[in-house]
């Protein structure tokens, strides 16, 4: 059984609206669309860029939703400039106990995307698991994922390439089975 965990593709950035509401830009389209899921089970998390994602990707199949794939909780600062992002997310990893402008705290994102990951992909996950499954969700989750899986501490080093990056995983085993790379795009 493998998993292909999916990070959305590029969105488009607007400040004034919700995160959970941006859609892909158009270099995200054309990403996720590049790359067609090699399952037929695609499961996303709500948020409008990783469902977006996830239709490209199925070229046309369904798509479930589940929100324990949702991205970090980080609705206490809403949009942050990228400086300001940025340097939130480094003590987002630096110090994943604690929670860093009220966002939600590493370790419980963590154990929140591994208990998905299991739950949707792992022993007893219900019909259509046992092909293997394609999760598409957000990068700071994929990176505790990618921890988890190697058995080593939270760290950003653990981030994927860019947006619209695919890893794949054993659930049974809980094993990687290759590592980030940056889903294509066309040429």
């Amino acid at each position: 059984m493998t998993v292909w965990f999916v990070t959305h593709a590029e969105p488009v950035v607007e400040p004034r609206r919700p995160i959970g509401s941006w859609g892909l830009s158009a270099v995200g389209r054309a990403r996720a669309a590049a790359w067609r899921a090699p399952v037929a089970r695609v499961i996303a998390s709500p948020e409008r860029k990783a469902v977006e994602t996830a239709e490209l990707v199925a070229g046309g199949g369904s798509v479930e939703q589940d929100p324990a794939l949702i991205e970090v909780d980080r609705s206490a600062t809403g949009y942050l400039p990228f400086d300001e992002f940025d340097a939130v997310v480094d003590a987002f990893f630096d110090r994943p106990t604690e929670s860093v402008r009220g966002w939600e705290r590493a370790v419980d994102a963590q154990e929140r995307i591994v208990e998905a990951v299991r739950a949707l992909a792992g022993p007893g996950a219900g019909p259509g698991a046992g092909g293997g499954v394609v999760l598409v969700s957000h990068g700071a989750v994929g990176a505790l994922l990618l921890a988890s899986l190697t058995g080593e501490p939270v760290a950003r080093t653990h981030e994927q390439p860019g947006m619209g990056s695919v890893l794949t995983l054993d659930p049974v085993s809980w094993r990687l089975l290759s590592g980030w790379k940056r889903l294509p795009l066309p040429a």
